[in-house]
């Protein structure tokens, strides 16, 4: 396996190094060989290129089979990086690597485990039912990379962003969200603004043709504002949630915050081959950065989503994904999950029990 490993910024490289860590135990067990290659992306890419991401970075993550990511960027009150024109900060390097990687296809799982229902900031009746959704967001259309510009109409300080969709690329990202549900519990909801949007209507029309090659799969659909509310109601009622680029980010990281912590939550940004990029879906935490304290759960669980998307090994994603339960099940908690009669560790020590456990 080539794996390019994207460290980044913040906690980046420290639950990295626990995700490899865990892959490495996965290596030695099943006598498969991983060779790693260092990408650098983001503020650390800023300091010494003076760009979030530089071509000879883009071409090293095409030659690899799968990249791994850590998180990328700092304080945006703070950080200095945040002082440079938008095209040169940090998250201009992700846009800029999804896009050459073409990787419209973004897979946010959202679990909540048994054994962290008391973490969950939902009722308790709610929380104890449970849920098990994926968000499948579409990655590299929409409002992020429409037409933007600022300037003076009339004597007033404009802005416009452009939010546009062809119907190819709304097709393309519905193929897969319906292929994902096939395999879990055949129900995909379409989230959008078709009330208001032509986007929206456009989106809504083309998910309706792509249904049809999927007899088994039902299909409901779902204003964005109602979506954003029933998350928090009934999370239980979803399976694949399936939307356009903005709305994806926004409700994605609701449904992470009611699992209890966004450490807990793996991503996947897909292409139409076997290639992925592999990340957590929290951010970069530079407040929590080198004091060994941040979750690697999330980064372990995108390694497992790695070995199942563009590996096929199946097995080996479900002994990391199991290895995950098993220490939760033991007691053992990053200081974000912490409860009370449970057991404390750090970054390094949760990531050598996974590994362990493996």
């Amino acid at each position: 396996m080539n794996i390019g490993v994207i460290s980044g910024d913040g906690i980046g490289p420290e639950v990295v190094r626990e995700a490899k860590k865990v892959l490495d135990a996965c290596s030695e067990k099943y006598g498969f060989e991983i060779n790693y290659t260092d990408i650098m992306m983001g503020g650390c890419s800023i300091d010494k290129y003076g760009v979030p991401l530089t071509d000879e970075a883009i071409e090293a993550a095409k030659k690899s089979d799968a990249v791994l990511m850590g998180s990328i960027g700092g304080n945006t009150a703070t950080s200095p990086w945040y002082k440079l024109p938008a095209d040169k900060r940090p998250e201009a390097g992700l846009l800029k690597i999804r896009k050459a990687l073409n990787l419209f296809a973004n897979l946010r799982p959202s679990v909540l485990y048994n054994e962290l229902k008391d973490a969950c900031p939902l009722r308790k009746e709610t929380a104890d039912k449970g849920f098990d959704m994926i968000i499948m967001r579409e990655l590299t259309g929409g409002l992020y990379f429409g037409e933007r510009y600022t300037k003076e109409i009339n004597g007033v300080n404009t802005a416009v962003d452009t939010l546009t969709y062809s119907e190819e690329e709304i097709r393309r990202a519905a193929k897969k969200a319906f292929e994902i549900a096939s395999k879990r519990r055949k129900k995909v909801t379409s989230v959008d603004k078709a009330n208001v949007l032509d986007s929206s209507r456009l989106w809504r029309r083309i998910t309706e043709e792509v249904a049809r090659d999927y007899p088994d799969v039902t299909l409901e659909h779902m204003l964005v504002d109602n979506a954003a509310m029933q998350l928090v109601k009934d999370p239980a009622q979803f399976d694949v949630i399936f939307t356009e680029n903005m709305f994806g980010d926004i409700l994605s990281d609701e449904a992470a915050q009611i699992t209890g912590s966004i450490g807990m939550l793996s991503s996947a940004s897909l292409n139409d081959t076997k290639f992925g990029l592999y990340e957590p879906s929290g951010g970069s935490a530079p407040d929590i950065a080198g004091k060994n304290i941040a979750n690697p759960i999330a980064t372990i669980l995108s390694a497992a989503m790695m070995l199942k998307f563009t590996f096929d090994m199946d097995d080996v994603a479900s002994r990391i994904e199991d290895a995950v339960k098993q220490v939760l099940k033991e007691g053992y908690r990053t200081v974000d999950i912490m409860s009370e009669g449970m057991k404390q560790v750090s970054t390094g020590e949760m990531g050598s029990l996974i590994a362990d456990r493996v």
